[in-house]
């Protein structure tokens, strides 16, 4: 009687050496890569005038944290601010608008301000910011 053996099983393929060669790669092309987009021109970002003094005459645009509008101290709703400020300019003819918005008004609240007083045309749009307190 002849004994035979049975042919030897091939071992299961590792996955894990090919896991392990994978992340390393992962983390390589992390580590050199640049997360951010750059733009394909120099931007220099613009700077705040601090100190200096407001510009005479114009309207001031408040914005409440809540969104709500005053124009010149009154308020005003959204719909009607490119009529009055039509109204305003033609009295006075002042091509200034002062944008003084709280600290926790969204900028979804202040941006459509801008973008509808410069479609308006022949404003100049100022935005009043406070300065952070000087460090002791």
């Amino acid at each position: 009687m002849r004994l035979t053996r049975p042919p030897a099983k091939q071992p299961p393929e590792t996955i894990i050496s090919l896991i392990d060669v994978v992340f390393f790669l992962l983390v390589f092309f992390m580590l050199i890569g640049r997360m951010d987009a750059t733009a394909p021109f120099e931007v220099t970002p613009p700077t705040a005038l601090t100190g200096a003094d407001m510009p005479a005459g114009g309207v001031t645009l408040s914005v409440s944290a809540g969104g709500i509008l005053a124009l010149d101290g009154e308020l005003i709703e959204p719909d009607r601010l490119a009529e009055a400020l039509s109204d305003r300019s033609t009295k006075a003819n002042t091509p200034l608008v002062r944008i003084n918005a709280h600290r926790k008004a969204e900028l979804r609240n202040v941006l459509p301000l801008v973008s509808k007083i410069e479609a308006l045309g022949g404003y100049e749009v100022v935005l009043v910011v406070t300065p952070e307190a000087a460090q002791p």
